[in-house]
């Protein structure tokens, strides 16, 4: 059996990437302004059925835009979960806002259950106004992650919002191409359900264009408005007028041709992610202690990131992760819980139990869109003699 090095998730650029690229170059159309930056953002706008679609330089970015959208300042409280990427919280405190955190369910995703409780004991709805009655804080926003491409419970999260006027942003950026398959939004994409989202394409993700994020949402006003800041706010383009305080955050033509290739694959990335998926999970879950973390019943994923889970033995984690090491394969833990983390020392919190539990369990396999039959089974072959 071979013993070449197995990444975690890595790009697979084996499609029309460098045609479309050499064509960039060969034009010259290089930078922000180029043909492929508006054929790849209406490509991804007709995939996910909204009206446009708006690129930036990373899904950090596109999350920055969108909590500006919503009205987020200074003053207010965003409610996100503490089991994520920190870059879904950073943008709250790009704003000066200050950040609620949640705990998960066993989705890996926000509880909707522990955010009622939330909105119900902590806070007065008054005015249509949610307030943190411990710090004063008008409760403005939630991000939502839909954490390894699984969905978040958004029907549960959307009467939430409904009910305590809260602005939802979904974080989708490990989740392009995950949608409900029934229920009341069925056929809606992650990403499309809430006030606005965003995706990533960083390289690990399941396109990618080296680095680049995207906007989207069921409000076309919105999106223009997104536009319009992630390109300097120009009221004036040929007089350098600007109306507002923009951002340098868009998208180049290079990268935006290497997400056009890829757009053209995605359903295929999807079905060989979902095989892979169901080779670990028919050997795994056949081992005492140990299983693979389902999706939400109602959705097709895209299954993003796969996730062995220790049952019982904490320790465990680590261990699996050295093993897989020694034998020329990348895995990882989850990420650390981002309320635990230096910049975020002390800030609010609510009820914290599944988000810890999980934290010290988990650990993420092999899962990248080139990844082989025989490789998943030299992954396998390392845990079960673990």
């Amino acid at each position: 059996m071979s013993n070449d090095f197995i990444g975690l998730s890595v790009p697979n650029l084996k499609g029309n990437e460098l045609k479309y690229v050499t064509e960039a170059v060969e034009t010259e159309w290089v930078s922000t302004a180029g043909p492929y930056v508006e054929k790849f953002e209406q490509a991804v706008a007709e995939y996910v059925h909204t009206p446009m679609a708006v690129s930036c330089q990373n899904g950090t970015s596109a999350l920055h835009i969108s909590l500006m959208l919503m009205g987020v300042t200074r003053e207010d409280a965003v409610i996100v979960p503490t089991l994520t990427f920190i870059a879904a919280v950073n943008p709250t405190k790009y704003i000066g806002a200050e950040p609620i955190f949640m705990d998960c369910d066993d989705s890996l995703c926000m509880d909707p259950i522990k955010l009622e409780k939330f909105c119900q004991t902590e806070c007065d709805f008054k005015d249509g106004k949610l307030i943190d009655k411990k710090t004063g804080r008008h409760v403005k926003a939630m991000v939502v992650v839909h954490v390894f491409g699984n969905m978040a419970d958004m029907e549960s999260i959307m009467d939430i919002a409904k009910k305590y006027n809260i602005k939802v942003v979904e974080d989708a950026t490990e989740a392009l191409g995950t949608y409900y398959t029934q229920g009341r939004y069925k056929g809606m994409y992650a990403g499309t359900i809430g006030d606005i989202g965003a995706y990533s394409f960083n390289g690990n993700k399941i396109i990618t264009t080296g680095g680049g994020g995207m906007i989207v949402s069921q409000n076309e006003e919105l999106l223009k408005h997104a536009k319009h800041l992630t390109t300097q706010a120009k009221a004036d383009v040929q007089n350098f007028i600007h109306d507002e305080i923009g951002y340098n955050y868009r998208l180049t033509n290079l990268a935006a041709a290497l997400g056009m290739a890829q757009m053209e694959v995605l359903e295929d990335y999807i079905q060989t992610k979902a095989e892979n998926y169901n080779h670990y999970k028919e050997v795994i879950d056949q081992i005492p202690g140990l299983h693979v973390q389902d999706f939400r019943e109602g959705i097709r994923t895209n299954h993003w990131f796969y996730s062995v889970v220790f049952e019982n033995d904490e320790s465990g984690r680590d261990k699996l992760i050295a093993a897989l090491k020694e034998n020329n394969i990348q895995s990882r833990p989850i990420w650390g819980l981002i309320s635990d983390q230096l910049p975020y020392e002390g800030a609010r919190t609510f009820e914290l139990e599944k988000a810890p539990w999980y934290w010290k369990r988990v650990v993420n396999v092999p899962c990248s869109t080139n990844l082989t039959s025989d490789e998943v089974d030299r992954v396998l072959e390392v845990i079960k003699k673990f």
